[in-house]
């Protein structure tokens, strides 16, 4: 075989290698990711994910969105409790603290909201929510682009989970192009983990 064969071979297979995890979180996720919060199927728990803090130690524009969702669908009935996942660092930075101040502005009352100081990512909240809060059924909420990987690593811990998207591209275009990037070699360790742990 020609040295030009194998060189176009070695390159496709680079390219299926990096799309299979990304097919993976998109084919593990169909029909589970929802746009209106009015159309979320009601369940006692809702986990919004952290999305980091600004220097101030507010939410960033991505989490803020992320939170009013989650309010949306307390208000409307459709959860009755709001698991903030997040981590903290030296230096009082503390996302989910941020977050229960946050929801409790937008009328979220405190008894309604819990802490996770330990979800330091996708993986260990989902992990989490199984094992430390005893959850089987939950809404998910984050960024349209983050779902389809968090949702695909929560199923494979045996969650029955659906998203509710925040639709962050008016909010944050930069960033929410930088997020869909992000997610294709974050789906990499991600179905490593969902297959192997």
């Amino acid at each position: 075989m020609s040295r030009r064969r194998w060189l176009a071979l070695a390159a496709a297979a680079a390219v299926v290698a990096m799309a299979a995890p990304t097919l993976w979180a998109y084919g593990s996720s169909a029909g589970r990711i929802l746009s209106d919060p009015a159309d979320a199927p009601s369940t006692d728990v809702t986990m919004v994910m952290g999305a980091g803090l600004r220097a101030d130690g507010r939410p960033s524009r991505l989490l803020a969105g992320r939170l009013d969702v989650a309010a949306a669908l307390y208000h409307l009935g459709r959860t009755r409790t709001l698991l903030v996942s997040g981590g903290t660092a030296p230096g009082g930075y503390d996302e989910p603290a941020a977050m229960r101040r946050y929801l409790e502005e937008a009328g979220v009352p405190g008894a309604a909201i819990v802490e996770d100081p330990l979800g330091v990512d996708s993986w260990s909240s989902c992990v989490r929510a199984r094992d430390e809060f005893g959850l089987s059924r939950l809404l998910v909420v984050s960024q349209r682009f983050h779902l389809p990987r968090t949702v695909a690593l929560c199923r494979s811990r045996g969650l029955d989970v659906v998203g509710v998207a925040h639709e962050s591209m008016d909010a944050n275009p930069p960033g929410t192009r930088q997020g869909y990037l992000r997610e294709v070699a974050a789906s990499v360790p991600a179905m490593v983990r969902a297959l192997f742990d």
